[in-house]
């Protein structure tokens, strides 16, 4: 499986956006200096700046995303970017969902360790991977008896 963020803008729509609402605010700054606010386009600038940097961080964080392999081995989950992999064994590890934080926490659990899977994702999202999570594990285990 793959899990990825929902992201609506593509990098070209976020350059799009981003200079429209640039647009937008000098033109703004630019009817404010006309009337005698002769620093509105100085801080039309600092703001448009300000909300680029802001919109092009929240845009990079939704290339992260996971990879959960599940065989008769083990159950890998690989974080990217990062390349950080946690291995379970399939007959081992549980399968929890947990409220806290006013939102639930997918978990995986084995042997003392926790590994909190999908946090990217939304609640119904995050539940319906637990159904699903549950039920191949289940599947694997019967296999394996």
């Amino acid at each position: 499986m793959w899990l990825r963020p929902n992201r609506v803008l593509s990098r070209r729509g976020l350059r799009r956006l981003i200079l429209v609402l640039a647009a937008l605010a000098l033109i703004t700054a630019g009817l404010g200096a006309w009337q005698g606010d002769v620093f509105a386009p100085l801080f039309a600038l600092i703001e448009a700046s300000a909300v680029a940097i802001a919109l092009s961080v929240a845009w990079r964080a939704g290339d992260r995303s996971e990879r959960i392999t599940l065989d008769a081995a083990s159950v890998e989950v690989q974080t990217l970017p990062g390349r950080r992999c946690t291995r379970f064994q399939p007959y081992w590890v549980r399968v929890l969902l947990e409220s806290g934080e006013g939102r639930y926490r997918l978990l995986l659990s084995s042997h003392g360790r926790k590994l909190e899977v999908g946090a990217f994702l939304t609640d119904e999202e995050r539940t319906e991977l637990f159904r699903k999570l549950r039920a191949l594990l289940a599947d694997l285990k019967a296999q394996r008896r």
